[in-house]
């Protein structure tokens, strides 16, 4: 796969990929984008951009967030998945960014990965959202450009280097918004469809 080839092909899929779910353009502040990325794992967009606009009207600080009971924590984001551990996780994230940074997400990768909750993907989708280039993999981001040739991998951090590689920086941060959009409104035999069609450019 040539570099070129694959930007126009990135640049097509944008034109499928709705405006409309949009879930870090809902939260202004470093740490709202942080915890709602957390609670968003395996979580549909709709309703994690419900669940923050409660959890972050009750906790209007990442010091009373880190504070909280774990059992209404655990009460208001009961709709997400994996609800129990997202909210122990969270609890315990914004402790460590009080105590250690200030109440601010650090914008490094592995002061990042070291915070509860924060894995891989978590980390370079909070980066690519404060202006980092960096490629957030999930499970339509692989997918999709295995699909698209894009890479062979299914391990997302080997997917992570190839895109890395095959792409400019400049177009990283935009690669996972783009390609999750794209996974979760076209599925099956219509995902199927728009790939093939993606790949006659």
């Amino acid at each position: 796969m040539k570099t070129k080839r694959a930007i126009k092909q990135l640049k097509a899929l944008k034109k499928y990929a709705p405006d409309s779910m949009r879930l870090a353009a809902e939260w202004n502040k470093p740490w709202h984008v942080l915890i709602s990325t957390i609670l968003s794992a395996r979580t549909r967009d709709e309703t994690t951009i419900a669940i923050c606009a409660i959890l972050f009207k009750k906790y209007e600080s990442i010091k009373m967030l880190a504070n909280a009971s774990l059992k209404d924590v655990k009460k208001i984001i009961l709709p997400v998945n994996f609800y129990k551990t997202k909210a122990k996780n969270i609890i315990a994230c914004a402790r460590v960014l009080v105590e250690k940074y200030n109440s601010n997400p650090p914008h490094d990768f592995n002061k990042l990965m070291e915070l509860s909750g924060v894995g891989r993907k978590t980390s370079n989708v909070f980066l690519a959202v404060m202006g980092k280039p960096a490629i957030g993999v999930d499970v339509h981001v692989g997918q999709i450009s295995r699909k698209l040739g894009w890479t062979n991998h299914k391990e997302p951090w080997k997917v992570e280097k190839d895109l890395q590689a095959l792409f400019p920086k400049r177009y990283w941060r935009s690669i996972n918004y783009i390609l999750v959009r794209v996974g979760r409104t076209y599925r099956g035999k219509k995902e199927d469809e728009l790939i093939e069609k993606i790949k006659e450019i």
